[in-house]
């Protein structure tokens, strides 16, 4: 019951916190693994915590400027069956664009920091394509979340 509410309210709840740390060590990971060659690259693990801080922080932030209050509503698409009925085709089209969209954003704004703190190491094409590689893993987690939560 409790991961079948939004994730604005999960956010803040250890399964949260849990939640998003499996996806912060998922990504920096992979990141590491792609750039660095090995399993574990401080620098790299540093910088996929700082991008997913920062974009958390515009996701609250742009969140509730755009719908008066409520944070990571519009950010992270993480519903549940109160929420959006994914057998309605109006639904599942505008949670799809939806989700598409906050991939875009989230890749642009997790790319502009990694590429900050790893430019000296690695040329910005290469940290284009970490992250790139590392926020498929963390959507594909998240649409599997959202379809077995909506379901």
């Amino acid at each position: 019951m409790l991961l079948n509410v939004s994730f604005g309210i999960t956010a803040f709840l250890p399964m949260g916190w849990l939640f998003m740390a499996f996806v912060i060590l998922g990504e920096a990971f992979l990141m590491s693994i792609y750039l660095a060659k090995k399993k574990a690259d401080k620098r790299i693990y540093w910088s996929a915590a700082i991008s997913n801080v920062v974009s958390g922080v515009v996701g609250i932030v742009s969140t509730m400027i755009l719908n008066g209050g409520w944070w990571l509503v519009v950010w992270f698409p993480w519903v549940s069956s109160h929420e959006v009925d994914i057998h309605n085709p109006t639904q599942l089209t505008g949670l799809i664009i939806y989700y598409i969209i906050a991939l875009i954003l989230s890749v642009l704004i997790e790319l502009m920091v990694n590429h900050l703190i790893l430019r000296k190491q690695y040329p910005f094409k290469k940290t284009l394509n970490a992250t790139l590689i590392a926020n498929a893993f963390s959507y594909v987690i998240g649409a599997i979340l959202i379809i077995l939560l909506c379901i």
